[in-house]
């Protein structure tokens, strides 16, 4: 079987295929998105970062270094994206959501069940860092470029942070890692723990596939030219200059460059729709930037494995 079929046919389609279940179901039955992103958010993946940081070998300084290397993407993606819309003299509001729909990119519904897939060792270790830096920057510098300097002031732009349970299942799991608290013998805690952890993959993609059911993204289409591309090949790209810079290798580098070329986050979109940015651009960059990211991260991932293993 060729490369990018292969890569395709064990990675890409169960995503494609779990998410498609999402859509279906959603059409026939017309589910709570509220609520499956809320079990999502709250529960699953906290679950799933608490039982992986419990188990990671990773030390701080390595967590640390992850952390610093997805700002650094997330910076320069912001930096690219509004170099481009000022070229193209694309009004102020396009431009911040152009950089909203680039920088913040869905390292949870897909990145984590895309790594564990793809790096099934390593892979969900080092996501679940990018994750966490994902979250606190969506909250943060998310919210500000989509309030356009209205909502919450002052301390109170922290509040979303720390209503993030992703935020305290880190916390928590490194307390007790050390406070060397015996979590993992407490049956009646750590199995379930596990089996949510577990449900992530599923959980996560069945979510994914009615958030994209429930998306209107025909209005903007014409204004993807430099969404899309940005997020899916300008992300890899740029992760894959930094690698190097930032001493990371092997298996670990190749993490790195895959998850930064998934999707635009879906939070994104919820923010741009809360405050005044242009929610329709956004969520037509969550849609297409999914749909062609079936054919992008089979290639980024295909190469990687050519070049990096």
């Amino acid at each position: 079987m060729p490369l990018f079929l292969s890569v395709f046919v064990e990675i890409c389609l169960p995503i494609a295929v779990l998410a498609a279940a999402g859509w279906a179901v959603d059409r026939l039955c017309g589910l709570d998105l509220r609520t499956l992103v809320k079990i999502n958010i709250n529960v699953v993946v906290p679950a799933f970062i608490f039982v992986r940081v419990m188990e990671s070998e990773l030390a701080g300084a390595a967590a640390a270094r992850i952390m610093l290397f997805t700002l650094t993407v997330i910076a320069l993606m912001f930096v690219v994206s509004g170099a481009l819309s000022r070229l193209a003299k694309e009004p102020t509001e396009r431009r911040r959501s152009l950089q909203m729909a680039t920088m913040f990119y869905n390292s949870g519904n897909y990145g984590l069940p895309l790594m564990t897939l793809a790096y099934p060792g390593v892979g969900p270790v080092i996501q679940v860092f990018v994750l966490l830096t994902q979250n606190i920057s969506t909250f943060t510098v998310g919210l500000l470029l989509a309030s356009s300097g209205g909502g919450r002031q002052g301390w109170r732009v922290w509040l979303p942070v720390l209503r993030q349970a992703t935020l305290w299942g880190v916390l928590i799991a490194a307390g007790a890692r050390i406070f060397e608290v015996p979590v993992t013998e407490w049956a009646w805690i750590w199995g379930p723990l596990n089996i949510l952890a577990d449900a992530l993959v599923a959980v996560a993609l069945f979510t994914l596939g009615v958030q994209l059911s429930q998306t209107d993204p025909r209005r903007a289409f014409r204004h993807m030219r430099f969404a899309v591309p940005v997020r899916l090949l300008g992300g890899p790209l740029i992760a894959a200059l930094l690698v190097p810079l930032f001493g990371f290798e092997g298996a670990a580098a190749a993490v790195l460059i895959l998850g930064a070329g998934v999707p635009t986050a879906v939070n994104i979109s919820f923010l741009a729709h809360e405050f005044r940015a242009d929610h329709a651009y956004v969520a037509a960059a969550v849609f297409y930037s999914t749909l062609f990211s079936m054919v992008t991260v089979t290639a980024v991932a295909a190469i990687l494995r050519l070049t990096i293993g």
